[in-house]
């Protein structure tokens, strides 16, 4: 199975963009830890990140033909893009939705997802370990649809 990881705006600030909230692990750490959980259950796993918008729907319609399902976490664009929606949905490719924190205890603005209705699956809240419980839950869900 090959999947592909898409990590949304500021997310490359990782490892020292408010590390109370974040946790202190970077963008590459969080990357070499799925490519190495990936290869433990058989699947390949690459990702991509982009603090633009455009940039991330080119990406998923470029990478569609060659992915077998996603792993997103559009950090901000998750309560706002209904283009990144479309190209997800548009890939027919499942995805587990992914954020470090719980989107649920802050800002009401964060409590609305443009994406979870349409996803797999959730998880947030766990800091950089919701990326890890997001790949195996997806490659789970992805075994038992076959």
């Amino acid at each position: 199975m090959r999947i592909c990881v898409v990590h949304g705006p500021n997310l490359n600030l990782l490892g020292t963009r408010e590390p109370e909230l974040y946790g202190t692990d970077t963008l590459a750490a969080i990357d070499e830890q799925l490519r190495t959980r990936g290869a433990e259950l058989g699947a390949q796993v690459q990702s991509f990140q982009s603090n633009h918008e455009g940039d991330l729907v080119d990406r998923i319609q470029e990478l569609s033909d060659r992915v077998d399902g996603w792993l997103v976490n559009a950090a901000g664009l998750t309560h706002s893009s209904v283009a990144l929606r479309d190209a997800l949905v548009a890939s027919r490719k499942p995805f587990v939705e992914v954020h470090l924190t719980n989107i649920f205890s802050r800002e009401p603005f964060r409590h609305r997802s443009l994406l979870s209705d349409v996803a797999l699956g959730v998880v947030s809240g766990f800091g950089a370990q919701s990326y890890l419980f997001g790949l195996d839950g997806l490659l789970g869900g992805m075994r038992n649809t076959g």
